[in-house]
């Protein structure tokens, strides 16, 4: 996300408005629930292709949806929060490699798909149950040891046939993958267009209501 081209690409927001997934059919996980329900909020095209990669899923497969909209003062700190961490952890490092380093696994404010209503971090469930992913939704790729990365080497064979199954349904619905988190999905932000060739994105920064 720190690509300079990502933040070069222009916004022509289409102005669809934030709704609140918990009104149309998803399951919603709530361990990212905040007092406004942000959390739960995306933009109605970003809703539209979830839904239809729902009806892609195998019986007995369904998305469980863990975190959309996120305010830009609340991606602000979770940024700086991330970059603290990492400073202590290597003292030496400049800030342009601390930025750098920090844009893997959290966006930059004005650039996150999150506060632009267009990412949504999602998993899988059987039945109710949570399926084996390899990871937690959210383990950094310092906990991980790396296996955060949607194609990390080394990840078991059910791990990676439920993330291939996630892959394939959400990909056939539109969206698109940041490859350091499995779980992180977009369309129409800034890094989807610099990723599927567009020349604008469709999504900006917005507030919630």
């Amino acid at each position: 996300m720190s690509d300079s081209r990502v933040a070069a690409i222009p916004v022509q927001d289409l102005g669809e408005a934030l709704v609140d997934v918990r009104a149309h059919g998803l399951t919603v996980d709530d361990r990212k629930r905040d007092a406004t329900g942000a959390w739960a909020h995306i933009r109605q095209g970003v809703l539209s292709r979830l839904l239809h990669a729902q009806s892609l899923l195998p019986d007995g497969l369904r998305l469980l949806f863990i975190e959309g909209y996120r305010p830009p003062a609340l991606q602000r700190q979770y940024f700086e929060e991330y970059s603290k961490e990492l400073s202590r952890a290597n003292p030496g490092w400049p800030p342009a490699e601390l930025r750098q380093a920090a844009s893997r696994f959290v966006s930059p404010p004005e650039i996150a798909p999150h506060s632009a209503g267009a990412a949504v971090d999602v998993t899988l469930t059987d039945h109710g149950r949570e399926l084996d992913m390899g990871t937690r939704v959210n383990a950094s790729p310092e906990e991980s040891d790396g296996a955060c990365y949607t194609d990390a080497p080394g990840l078991s064979d059910r791990a990676r046939t439920n993330r291939a199954a996630l892959g394939r349904a959400l990909s056939s619905a539109g969206l698109i993958n940041y490859g350091t988190e499995w779980w992180h999905w977009s369309f129409g932000d800034r890094y989807w267009a610099l990723q599927t060739k567009q020349p604008t994105a469709l999504y900006g920064l917005i507030e919630l209501p």
